[in-house]
């Protein structure tokens, strides 16, 4: 049985400046649960180019506001405490969060390693 509490979490090397906020990682690879648990946090007012080449993820809000901006159709989606969004196809998508911080929950697929982040500079999307 594995269990962790963001206390524990919050400024070890579980805790990731994942680009444009906080990545706080309860479930790693080396866990062995063949997917990852994060309690994310996307910063105020920013706007982040993000793609997974290697992972799956599933994303529920649990604070804050934000859209996610579907780079392939150009369709803008409202996300807000309660609502859920799944990236089931590597989705090219921008993270936007709106005037407070944007909470998420989000599984990944298979297991992050653990270290990654996002290299938010340049045109193109950032990816891992």
């Amino acid at each position: 049985m594995i269990i962790r509490s963001l206390n524990n979490i919050i400024g070890t090397s579980r805790d990731v400046d994942w680009g444009n906020g906080k990545s706080r990682r309860f479930l790693i690879e080396k866990d062995g649960m063949d997917y990852s648990l994060t309690d994310t946090i996307t910063k105020a007012g920013t706007k982040s180019l993000l793609e997974y080449k290697n992972h799956l993820e599933t994303c529920y809000c649990i604070e804050g506001s934000g859209e996610i901006h579907d780079t392939q159709t150009g369709e803008i989606h409202s996300i807000t405490p309660g609502t859920m969004y799944a990236l089931n196809e590597h989705d090219k998508h921008y993270l936007v969060a709106n005037a407070e911080d944007l909470r998420l929950v989000c599984v990944f697929s298979p297991a992050l390693k653990g270290d990654e982040s996002h290299k938010l500079s340049g045109a193109g999307s950032s990816a891992y």
